[in-house]
């Protein structure tokens, strides 16, 4: 009986519900529609559309997202429609650049590629104009055009070393680059608008979109990283929400870098990005700061590809101890940790970093790491590469450098003094034996009897080891004497049963 009302109710009539480009529900029948269009075409329209939201991996565009975009051609340019149709116009034209093409191939669908190309510059004069209004459905089509033209994956590195290893590597570009970088510019376009509300942009502009984002910078292409560098300092000022997650998602790739791969392309460019972050720091530093400064960006100084990006990780560290100078010693004790013992670049940068480090230290700060610092600082005195030992003798002629061993001259002078005892006497390079009588004459005139103290000590430690040494050397040929094979006697009883034989007396 039930099944009788039920049979006998009014159904509704079945829909298909297609997920287009814009995140838009659409229906399609099996018989052609009122206005004539097949069924063949639609499905094929459908089919386009769901391979691009295949590509597009970022948040989820609402329905609303070309609402009263398709009521105007997108071919149609903006100067032949009126003001109100503008807007319907420039969401158009956003749909239409998410079309992907293969420049791997020059030949193929090159008329498409001249079209869209000329859409991307139609839709860059027309925000660059300010005539464009961004609404909800604007900036979702923005974010989502990008995302489909600029979010991939990058192919494995097919080099064995890090980039950057060699400053001399080729770089590489990317053959897509006169569509990719009409995205870029259309994108910083948009967020450096005044009009763009923020909080509504940030439900597009999420932390996925971020992350995405980030991941582009392991491009190989430099002009790539450079149009990211741009948009990442301008989502960190536009997005104020944004700035603790972006600061994490940095600190990862710095995590991931220093710690695992030790291959990323884009780390000179984020450092460059966060030196001017830095700089923007409220005093007193906060808890995430000073953890993001000593376990995410002083680890930066261990891997093979320093070089690339020494320059904007010293800047990045400077900006910190201006901010608080006890972080000065913080560094200072790190960079001695990560000492580059068998790599004689590296070295010279390290020591180019203590000289600026030293610049700014305060006097307590320097008391605490002086002796492992001047220890350091010593062997680098006694180096056998001569660009090392070079650059070590150069930082007596910072200033700053002598007024803090002035002020604590009786612990670091007999440090410094044995090394420079030992650089006279045993080193191979004239520059650097004459760069040693220097600061030999630099701490004479500092304090003359202190220096003939400590060569006093000097040369009474020398003549004991000498002593000690001659010691050993008595030991030993005593014992190399005993160790020589010496006849032994066998008792007469057993005579008859054992051969006479020699024994080897040996210590």
């Amino acid at each position: 009986m039930l099944k009788q009302i039920l049979a006998k109710l009014p159904r509704k009539s079945s829909k298909c519900d297609s997920f287009d480009t814009s995140g838009s529900n659409s229906c399609n029948n099996n018989t052609n529609s009122g206005n004539g269009i097949p069924f063949a075409n639609s499905c094929t329209v459908i089919a386009t559309r769901l391979n691009v939201v295949k590509r597009m991996s970022t948040a989820i565009f609402p329905t609303s997202i070309v609402a009263g975009g398709e009521s105007v051609a997108p071919h149609i340019p903006f100067k032949d429609v009126s003001n109100a149709e503008k807007q319907s116009l420039f969401v158009s034209k956003l749909n239409l650049c998410c079309s992907i093409y293969d420049f791997n191939d020059p030949d193929k669908d090159s008329a498409e590629k001249d079209l869209k190309r000329q859409v991307l510059l139609e839709l860059n004069d027309f925000v660059a104009s300010g005539s464009a209004r961004f609404t909800e459905t604007a900036i979702a089509a923005v974010c989502k055009m990008c995302a489909v033209n600029l979010f991939r994956t990058f192919p494995p590195k097919s080099y064995l070393s890090a980039r950057g290893e060699s400053e001399d590597e080729e770089p590489m570009f990317d053959p897509a680059w006169c569509h990719l970088q009409l995205v870029y510019d259309l994108f910083l376009s948009v967020i450096s608008q005044s009009s763009l509300d923020a909080k509504v942009a940030k439900k597009y502009v999420d932390h996925s979109f971020i992350l995405k984002l980030l991941d582009l910078f392991d491009s190989e292409d430099p002009r790539e990283r450079e149009c990211l560098k741009s948009i990442l300092h301008r989502l960190y000022g536009k997005f104020m929400m944004h700035r603790p997650f972006i600061r994490k998602a940095v600190s990862n790739i710095f995590y991931r870098f220093a710690f695992e791969t030790e291959r990323h392309n884009g780390i000179a460019e984020l450092l460059e990005v966060f030196g001017s972050v830095i700089s923007g720091f409220a005093l007193p530093l906060k808890e995430e700061h000073r953890s993001f400064f000593s376990r995410a960006l002083i680890p930066l100084h261990k891997p093979k590809s320093l070089g690339i990006y020494h320059q904007q990780l010293a800047y990045c560290v400077v900006q910190f101890i201006e901010k608080e100078q006890n972080l000065a010693s913080v560094a200072i004790t790190k960079l001695l940790r990560y000492w580059p013992v068998t790599s004689s670049q590296k070295q010279l940068m390290f020591i180019s970093e203590l000289e600026e480090l030293l610049e700014m230290i305060s006097v307590a700060e320097f008391e605490k790491i002086m002796v492992p610092l001047f220890r350091r600082i010593g062997y680098c005195l006694n180096s056998s590469h001569f660009q090392v030992a070079e650059r070590a003798h150069f930082l007596w002629n910072n200033d700053n450098v002598l007024n803090l061993v002035m002020h604590n001259r009786q612990v670091i002078m007999p440090i410094i003094v044995s090394a420079l005892e030992r650089n006279s006497q045993n080193h191979w390079n004239k520059a650097v034996l004459n760069l040693t009588q220097n600061v030999r004459k630099v701490f004479s005139e500092m304090d003359e009897e202190l220096v003939l103290d400590c060569q006093g000590k000097l040369e009474e430690e020398n003549s004991k080891s000498n002593i000690a040494a001659e010691r050993r050397r008595l030991t030993w040929e005593r014992l190399e004497i005993a160790a020589n094979y010496q006849p032994v006697t066998v008792p007469s009883n057993i005579s008859g049963l054992v051969k006479p034989a020699t024994c080897l007396v040996s210590c």
